[in-house]
């Protein structure tokens, strides 16, 4: 299925900031598999590499400095030829990282990394995610050559409506499971400031899962991340209502969530890992309010596909 090329639509400056990420993902692709010794690592490809989202899209917002403070990610699909291409520790956290402290690349960068095989299953059963980028998607790059994507299959309202009330059933007691478990372990904070650790990471689960609740009934796919940043850039452009529940204005507000994130790894494994009492109220407030806008979201998705079959 033929994609569009073009980035005219964007300013210069993304345009020449894609293609420092470009380079980077490149080389370091280039550099995790260069000491190969297997035919299929030294046969490892990039095939595609596709731009989604607002900076795809149109309706991208770049306003650091504003009250909100809010700034678009670019969102990119990496699609490589070996399905041991995807393992992020192996092959990717490199790149990660000199993207993110990369001095000519402003805009926060995420990607997914998927085969060619697996993108082309998920279009062939109708996963939306996959369908959307394909129809609004952009290719940065493009091995010479390679296949285009297959035609997405559509999913009967029946299907839609099933996938979507299974991963509400599975994910949303999940995650509150996970909600009543902090506000425990938060309790016992105020005694031991030892339990404040715990609650960080218990936090975190939270509101991961109340993300791939929300991501898996809109779109069928949720990445296989731990990064609540990545999916609330990914939530956030599913639905507006989001945004406002994070406040990105002040360094205070910008320090939680950051800790928000850390605290998968570091609350659990790092003794420099340290959060307050003050901030971790601060962040159960937001998650509360998380939880209350994600099941307000997914009933009324399951509202619409009902009404479908109906």
């Amino acid at each position: 299925m033929d994609m569009r090329t073009d980035l005219d639509h964007l300013p210069l400056a993304k345009q020449r900031e894609l293609a420092r990420v470009l380079e980077i993902l490149h080389a370091e692709f280039a550099d995790a598999v260069s000491m190969a010794s297997s035919k299929w690592k030294k046969e490892g490809r990039i095939l595609k590499i596709v731009l989604f989202g607002s900076y795809a899209r149109g309706g991208w917002v770049d306003e650091p400095h504003t009250a909100k403070g809010y700034l678009s990610d670019y969102d990119l699909l990496i699609v490589v030829n070996h399905e041991r291409l995807i393992d992020f520790a192996d092959y990717w956290y490199k790149a990660e990282d000199r993207l993110m402290t990369e001095p000519a690349i402003k805009t926060p960068v995420n990607f997914i990394v998927h085969t060619l095989g697996e993108v082309n299953d998920k279009l062939a059963h109708g996963q939306y995610f996959f369908s959307d980028i394909v129809k609004d998607g952009i290719v940065l790059y493009e091995l010479k050559g390679e296949k285009p994507f297959v035609k997405p299959g559509p999913l009967t309202p029946e299907e839609a409506l099933e996938v979507a009330q299974k991963y509400n059933e599975k994910w949303m007691p999940s995650a509150r499971r996970r909600l009543e478990a902090f506000q425990f372990e938060m309790s016992k904070a105020t005694e031991n400031g030892n339990w404040r650790n715990d609650a960080a990471f218990t936090l975190h689960q939270a509101v991961e899962r109340l993300y791939t609740c929300l991501l898996l009934v809109l779109t069928n796919y949720s990445p296989s991340t731990h990064n609540v940043k990545f999916l609330r850039s990914l939530a956030e452009q599913l639905d507006q209502r989001l945004i406002d529940l994070w406040p990105r204005e002040t360094k205070f507000d910008r320090r939680c969530f950051e800790m928000l994130k850390r605290a998968y790894v570091e609350a659990r494994y790092s003794e420099h890992y340290k959060i307050t009492e003050q901030e971790l109220a601060w962040l159960g407030d937001r998650a509360a309010a998380l939880q209350v806008c994600v099941e307000t979201i997914c009933t009324e998705r399951l509202a619409d596909l009902d009404a479908q079959v109906s």
